[in-house]
């Protein structure tokens, strides 16, 4: 099998949807390449290949040739210093949009004085034409360049309009002024439209500088981010490292000595600081408190969780929600058909006014070309997906990618797992009876390589009990989803779980709402363990919160009746299902699916990953197995249930943004169009001028950008 990575490359050269629809189709063209995803809002491109068939210079290569250009940085670089060069080069790009801006504007107001003016200024056609030209192929020459390379492999963009109107514009002036006669003659005034082609450049310039500066806001997450990741230390997992007050810790590890307080905000979106002592796991990035402590490091560099959650974002924000396929369908006929309307818009005022017709018609084709824009339809979606998935981020919350994010936005029910998402996840054993003693080590050793939260509160429990309890070896270790886990050791099995048959005291631990385990080998029970989990504060208010949202709210366990019910009544969760399997957790799902309900499944365990992959949202607690987090669209890294509502309400505000933005994009030129062609000319006179569809072009794009922005403020409290 061929082994396929995924990279992330800045591209340059692209404005408007078409460019994304050209910059993606040549990529995914190219032998070796599984798939590629083009972003305008962060002008990058998300390229899945197998570097064995196809490198990443002939990717550059096939982009160049189409018109634009990648940006490789070099393997050995770490991401931080990556996204510093994407950076430079977006700084570089900026700097240089703003110089000609600048230069644009300063000359177009000149020429705008000089042509409303001075009527009897000599030499006024000529000096017109010396202050346009810098203005045109100097200030403008990006659009004219881009073009010609577009041209040239059959392709046209947003810069392909520009260059088109300006050229005409220009070029009709310059005839007029060198062949004034030929109109003279014929009793018409040869008009110079020099004003109007440098305030087109000198209005898209401003808008591309507007639009840029707005831009930038949509990635300042992952920026925010990769600046928190801790400065290049020399460590190997294994090592122990010391914390001292203010340090950011420099590796995900376990506490070894030494307690403090540990800021976790930036990666659980939480503000309240954590206690760390001894056992307690602690990650890369984070911020130590007061006191200091001694750790070892278990995961370094691009291992630990702040460069997983880094690399899950910049692929979710690369993504592509699956409205945006219909939308770049759209953007890759966009440009052909609006150079279609403007040769009609000619030719029908040619034909419908003889007289004047050429010169209103070639000044309403000009228009027709400045005020379509793609841009516009290019940005609505990806900007308001990507501050969208980078606000959740900096809240913690991880979206897998964008289709997760418009699912997340039709869910009506949520199914929630017992232990570890309703409740803390820390439970303890409240009671036990011992029936035959011996086999301590044998449990304790079975419970240490479970990753159920039960588990655990029997290893601590054996360790109070003993301390001289040591783990025995096992032949063999199974988990046996939603039943326990049994081992081998020495001939004989040995099974932890759910109890076949109850004692009488343990079915009173069952009705007091405690969860049994019983211990056994064979057909003999060695002991039974009462288990209580207390719920997190945040529970019921996380229920009441979906409730106001429209969402309701199931909870499926694998554990007793009663003690479901128990919890369930604490937070207010009506509906119970008790004692499942993780196979009927799924059927279940399914079951409300067959019903026409959207569901999201949230869980911890490897007995939820089945009821994950069926849910048509699945939301995974950070504190839960690695099997979980890996199948879940959604991680809420602080598992705090809170955050449930939160992802739900974000998922509206996002949906509901891009429904904004595409309704503006697609409104604007459906309306902006028949207008610069001049479908009001017969009823009122009016006539747009192209100065004033160059502004209107430029501020639909800002607009829409704008407006994801919005995002960034989102916070459900």
């Amino acid at each position: 099998m061929p082994k396929t990575i995924r990279k992330n490359f800045p591209v340059q050269g692209m404005g408007c949807a078409a460019c994304v629809a050209r910059v993606q189709g040549t990529i995914r063209s190219q032998k070796g390449v599984s798939d590629c995803n083009v972003s305008l809002a962060s002008n990058s491109a998300q390229v899945d290949y197998d570097p064995k068939v196809i490198t990443a210079a002939d990717i550059r290569k096939a982009v160049q040739d189409a018109g634009y250009d990648l940006i490789i940085v070099n393997d050995g670089e770490s991401d931080e210093d990556a996204e510093d060069e994407a950076d430079r080069l977006r700084e570089d790009y900026y700097r240089s949009l703003k110089a000609d801006a600048s230069a644009a504007i300063f000359l177009s107001l000149l020429i705008m004085s000089l042509g409303m003016g001075f009527k009897d200024f000599p030499f006024k056609g000529y000096v017109l034409l010396a202050l346009t030209t810098p203005v045109l192929f100097w200030c403008g020459r990006r659009f004219i360049v881009t073009a010609w390379k577009q041209a040239r492999h059959f392709s046209a963009g947003m810069d392909t309009l520009v260059a088109l109107s300006t050229l005409i514009s220009y070029f009709f002036s310059l005839f007029n002024l060198l062949f004034p006669q030929v109109w003279t003659s014929r009793g018409l005034t040869p008009h110079l439209y020099f004003e109007s082609s440098s305030m087109i450049v000198a209005f898209i310039l401003l808008g591309r500088v507007l639009e840029e500066k707005a831009k930038r806001g949509t990635t300042a997450s992952i920026r925010e981010l990769i600046g928190l990741q801790p400065k290049s230390v020399d460590l190997s997992p294994g090592d122990e490292f010391t914390v001292r007050p203010g340090d950011r810790i420099p590796a995900d590890g376990i506490v070894v000595r030494g307690e403090s307080y540990v800021d976790e905000s930036m990666l659980t979106g939480e503000p309240v600081p954590n206690r760390k002592s001894k056992g307690d796991k602690i990650f890369a990035g984070t911020i130590n408190q007061k006191g200091s402590f001694e750790a070892k490091a278990e995961k370094v560099g691009r291992d630990t969780m702040l460069s997983s959650i880094i690399a899950m974002v910049r692929d979710a924000q690369g993504s592509k929600a699956r409205i945006q396929e219909t939308v770049d369908k759209v953007a890759a006929v966009f440009v052909p058909v609006i150079i279609a309307v403007s040769v009609v818009t000619l030719l029908c005022w040619i034909l419908l006014d003889p007289a004047d017709g050429l010169t209103r018609g070639l000044m309403a084709m000009v228009t027709v070309l400045v005020i379509a824009c793609p841009c516009s339809l290019g940005l609505a979606t990806p900007t308001a997906l990507t501050v969208g998935i980078g606000t959740g981020a900096r809240q913690g919350i991880l979206i897998k990618d964008a289709d997760s994010l418009q699912v997340a936005e039709k869910i009506d029910t949520v199914v929630l797992d017992k232990t570890g998402t309703i409740t803390e996840g820390h439970p303890k054993v409240v009671a036990e009876r011992w029936l035959e003693h011996g086999d301590e080590g044998i449990l304790l050793a079975m419970e240490l390589r479970s990753e159920h939260p039960l588990a655990a509160a029997i290893v601590a429990h054996l360790h109070s009990m003993n301390m001289s309890v040591q783990a025995a070896a096992l032949d063999s270790f199974e988990a046996v989803p939603g039943a326990g886990i049994k081992a081998m050791s020495e001939g004989n099995e040995y099974f932890a779980g759910k109890p076949v048959n109850m004692s009488t005291e343990a079915s009173a631990w069952v009705a007091d709402g405690c969860t049994v385990i019983s211990f056994s080998t064979g057909d003999r029970t060695l002991a039974e363990f009462a288990i209580t989990d207390e719920v997190k504060e945040s529970s019921a208010e996380a229920v009441a919160r979906l409730r106001c949202l429209g969402v309701e709210t199931v909870m499926l366990t694998g554990d007793n009746e009663a003690s479901a019910r128990k919890v369930a009544g604490k937070v207010g969760i009506g509906r119970v299902e008790a004692g499942m399997l993780p196979g009927d957790k799924a059927i279940f799902i399914k079951r409300l699916q067959e019903r026409g309900h959207r569901v999201a499944m949230v869980g911890d365990g490897i007995n939820d990953s089945a009821a994950l992959v069926q849910a048509d949202l699945s939301v995974a607690m950070g504190r839960g197995s690695d099997i979980a987090i890996d199948t879940a669209m959604v991680t809420v890294v602080s598992s705090d249930l809170m955050k449930l509502p939160q992802v739900i309400a974000l998922s509206r505000r996002t949906v509901k943004v891009i429904r904004q933005n595409l309704f503006w994009a697609f409104f604007y030129n459906v309306l902006a169009v028949p207008v610069a062609a001049g479908v009001l000319y017969p009823v009122n006179g009016f006539l747009l001028n192209p100065m004033v569809a160059a502004a209107c072009m430029a501020l639909s794009s800002v607009c829409v950008v704008t407006n994801s922005l919005r995002l960034r403020r989102f916070a459900d409290k």
